[in-house]
């Protein structure tokens, strides 16, 4: 073994000396060496190398993370409702002193039949903007449908004196009431307090039922109900009156509709619900025969138009997912839904393809489809209908039923009746005719407007031009009989046409060829009668506005704006005194309505028929048919309702009691 000689003390000295110098060592022997005391220092620590985590480890620890951010999270939420739910009580009662006009309390007594007139309602002097809108102008609203709804979200507050007038006091969402009647979804979801709408424009609501307007003393005749369940009238003053009382099922002269259910209001959807339910359970019932179990579960619909169609389906639905579950399965096999419809197809309204598509749905999911049928009688036990085989000969048969809904068309009201024989140029049987300005043709311009499924806008094109023309030819001393009408002249006549009847604009897109077409004797002018054919085509291509919820939302929010305009001109139209004539025509623009779809639910599927544009399709049609459902509800309130309605039927199934 070598050993190593220890150097000298001299040595030893002689060394540290030429260290110190820096003649021993250069800088790449120093990092060297620097590095090697580095890597015998780390060699010697004592601290444990750090260790790798597994994925599993990771995700794991996220997750409990996110957990516990969301456990966390939601504490606080559930501790701020406490705590703003607490908030909501009133801990001490309001002895603030309320001031009541005597008028409202006493009201005098005047007008035709000498009644109590309400100028003045017990909540005017409520609050200070109620006080500073009594010396308003008076806007009286009848009903609470879409279109009144739509008037009262698009009002600028503080503009009227407003006041509802209603037998119900609450807002239906009609186009879900099909899916009440199932018990998809709840009644209360499809209902929003009609106060809580009023309250954004400080308004006024009268539950009670118009009978009768006086148009010349401008007075709403009203009748309400009395604590002891009598009658009693009075009058209601307006400056504006905007009738949207809606209308009634049209009977079509059929004995014996009695028997009949009809879809129209909450209550309808009720007695529905509790009659589909009440056969089914008769059905169970030991002593039933096998005929009357199968009467019993009959259900006949009669209308193949958007609400019968999709109560069909309902019912189908509810039968085939919910029945099978928590009834006899013979009930299953029993049970028959039928549809009658006059016309060739169902939902005639919408393209062709689409109604056949929900034909073969229904088909597919044995749903019995009578086509070409006509319903004569309807009795308590059976239906009878005629139907035309494929000669054209018409047979009648008979069906026995347990239920039947009638939804074949609407009509007009009682008020709507006594109204439109007051006034002249009322000539529609079904609803009241306006002008393209939602004013009621024969009553005082400007006082009187008519929207929703009660009006319809009439189609006069040629009567207004010929009476423009004829004056316009009497203030030239001419025979409007001789008149004839150049290029030119036709071109200012279109225009004006296309601004006073808006929906006539796609019948006038080419004016040149329909000139030409007639101009009979090619002079190169439209003589008078030539221009009164020409216009009398027009109307005749006109088709009448749909009985809609969404044509009587479109007019509500119309009249809405044109009546923020008026009130804005107002003091200046005082000022100038140009308060009088057409105000409407001079201040807005004519009422254009803008179809922007139809939908319908046709049993776990849906239809578009969005212009022109059609689609349809299982669940991902159904999804998107209750979006834009839950989208066009009125409140968030509604909206949370009914996502709770379609949670809990994914849950639990659909409500099956009757009471």
């Amino acid at each position: 073994m070598m050993r190593m000689r220890a150097l000298p003390s001299s040595a030893r000295s002689g060394a540290v000396r030429s260290l110190r110098a820096g003649s021993f060592f250069t800088p790449s022997t120093l990092r060297s060496s620097n590095t090697s005391s580095s890597l015998r220092s780390r060699s010697v620590s004592t601290k444990p190398l750090p260790t790798t985590q597994s994925p599993f480890v990771r995700f794991f620890v996220r997750a409990a993370a996110y957990v516990g951010i969301f456990v966390v999270g939601t504490g606080i939420l559930v501790v701020g409702f406490f705590i703003y739910d607490a908030s909501t009580y009133a801990d001490q009662p309001s002895y603030e002193e309320i001031h009541v006009s005597e008028l409202a309390l006493n009201p005098r007594v005047g007008g035709p039949k000498n009644l109590p007139i309400a100028e003045h309602l017990v909540d005017d002097d409520d609050s200070e903007e109620k006080k500073a809108q009594k010396h308003k102008p008076k806007l009286v609203i009848l009903g609470t449908g879409w279109g009144s709804v739509a008037l009262l979200k698009g009002l600028n507050p503080d503009d009227y004196h407003v006041t509802v007038v209603a037998p119900s006091n609450y807002f239906l969402f009609t186009p879900m009431l099909p899916s009440a009647t199932v018990g998809t979804l709840e009644l209360r979801s499809l209902i929003e307090p009609v106060r809580r709408i009023i309250s954004r424009v400080g308004g006024h609501f009268l539950k009670a039922k118009a009978v009768d307007v006086d148009f010349s003393e401008k007075l709403v005749e009203v009748v309400s109900t009395g604590p002891n369940g009598e009658e009693q009238n009075f009058y209601l003053p307006y400056d504006k009156l905007v009738l949207g009382v809606g209308s009634i099922t049209n009977p079509h002269g059929v004995k014996g509709l009695e028997n009949c259910h009809f879809l129209k209001d909450i209550t309808d959807a009720r007695l529905i619900k509790n009659s589909v339910i009440r056969n089914l359970e008769l059905a169970c019932l030991p002593t039933t025969s096998d005929d009357e179990r199968r009467r019993l579960l009959s259900f006949v619909v009669s209308g193949g138009g958007p609400t019968g169609v999709e109560f069909a389906a309902e019912l189908f639905d509810m039968l085939n997912e919910d029945l099978t579950k928590y009834f006899p399965k013979i009930l299953r096999s029993e049970i028959s839904v039928h549809v009658i419809q006059s016309r060739g197809h169902i939902l005639n309204t919408y393209d062709e393809a689409l109604s056949r598509y929900a034909e073969a749905r229904f088909a597919h999911d044995q749903v019995d489809i009578l086509t070409n049928s006509r319903v004569k009688e309807v009795h308590p036990d059976k239906i009878l209908f005629t139907q035309k085989d494929e000669q054209g000969n018409v047979i009648t048969k008979e069906l026995p039923m347990g239920f039947c809904l009638w939804s074949t068309g609407v009509s007009q009201t009682e008020l709507c009746q006594k109204l439109a024989k007051k006034l002249e140029g009322q000539n529609n049987r079904h609803a009241l005719e306006t002008d393209s300005h939602c004013r009621l043709i024969g009553a005082p311009l400007g006082d009187v407007y008519a929207i929703g499924d009660c009006a319809t806008v009439q189609n006069n094109v040629s009567s207004h031009i010929v009476t423009f023309l004829r004056t316009l030819a009497w203030e030239r001393g001419k025979d409007p009989q001789e008149m004839h009408i150049s290029y030119s002249d036709w071109r200012h006549v279109a225009k004006r046409v296309k601004k006073r009847f808006p929906q006539a604009a796609d019948h006038l897109k080419r004016l040149d060829r329909l000139f030409e077409q007639y101009d009979k004797d090619k002079s190169g002018t439209l003589d008078f009668g030539e221009l009164h054919e020409l216009l009398r085509q027009i109307d005749s291509k006109m088709t009448s506005l749909p009985a809609t919820a969404q044509r009587a939302h479109q007019q509500g929010q119309y009249l809405a704006r044109k009546f923020n305009k008026i009130a804005q001109a107002a003091p200046g139209m005082r000022l100038n005194q140009m308060d009088y004539g057409d105000l409407d025509e001079a201040v807005y623009k004519a009422f254009e309505y803008r179809h922007l779809g139809s939908l319908a639910y046709i049993g776990n599927a849906a239809i578009f028929d969005i212009n022109g544009l059609n689609f349809s399709g299982g669940l991902l049609a159904v999804y998107l048919w209750r979006s834009v459902y839950f989208a066009q509800s009125v409140s968030l309130r509604t909206r949370i309702l009914l996502a709770m309605d379609w949670t809990k039927r994914a849950l639990f199934g659909r409500d099956l009691m009757n009471f």
